[in-house]
């Protein structure tokens, strides 16, 4: 007997309009950062959420992707490693990013200083206010908050990843690049994914080549 194919969600991406919309109302919410971050990089919730100080490299402009952290049912926030070897990857950021990622360490620093022996260092990037992981579900629940007061409803976290994929493919932005971005294990996922962007950029790169023909010839 054949098991049934699970039926994929359909893939949400905002175009540079609605994530405008979307990141002004997040100005007003705790977790901006984690979804201004899930935007510049693709990462998943559980990368995001997992991601630790010591994976960080400020003055290079680098993420190591290397554990998640995922919400067992009966266990809570568990911290586990990727778990392919693609999904283990080191993401370039901008000095956007950089600066970001800069207020978020100079705040915990206040932070931990202000608390003492309260805090409870684990050395996560992205934490409760005393230094704990924070709650995966709680987080999406934020994030839909958001997307509701902006006029988005229906977009999911995850979207943001597809946006990001999305927006960079729009931008030129090499497909294989942009699978190594998101740590797909081959190429393939990433076109299949986002077949519905790559027509887009044929008809653009037939129109620089056109160009391109149209220049030599000329000369």
């Amino acid at each position: 007997v054949e098991p049934p194919k699970p039926r994929h969600k359909e893939m949400v991406a905002l175009d540079p309009a609605k994530v405008a919309q979307f990141l002004a109302v997040a100005q007003e919410f705790p977790y901006k950062d984690v979804f201004l971050l899930a935007l510049h990089t693709g990462l998943r919730r559980s990368e995001l959420l997992g991601l630790r100080w010591k994976q960080v490299d400020l003055e290079r402009g680098t993420i190591s992707v290397t554990m998640g952290l995922h919400h067992l049912t009966g266990y809570g926030a568990q911290l586990l490693p990727a778990k392919t070897h693609r999904s283990r990857r080191q993401v370039m950021i901008t000095r956007d990013v950089v600066d970001v990622l800069r207020t978020i360490q100079g705040a915990q620093l206040v932070r931990k200083a202000e608390l003492g022996s309260a805090w409870q260092e684990h050395g996560f990037v992205f934490t409760r206010s005393d230094g704990r992981p924070m709650d995966p579900y709680k987080v999406t629940t934020e994030f839909r908050r958001i997307a509701d007061q902006a006029g988005l409803t229906g977009v999911r976290l995850h979207d943001l990843r597809h946006t990001h994929a999305s927006l960079m493919l729009q931008a030129g932005v090499h497909p294989k690049v942009v699978s190594e971005r998101l740590g797909h294990a081959s190429i393939n996922i990433t076109l299949d994914l986002y077949t519905h962007v790559l027509p887009g950029i044929q008809v653009e790169a037939a129109e620089r080549f056109s160009k391109l023909l149209d220049g030599v010839i000329q000369s």
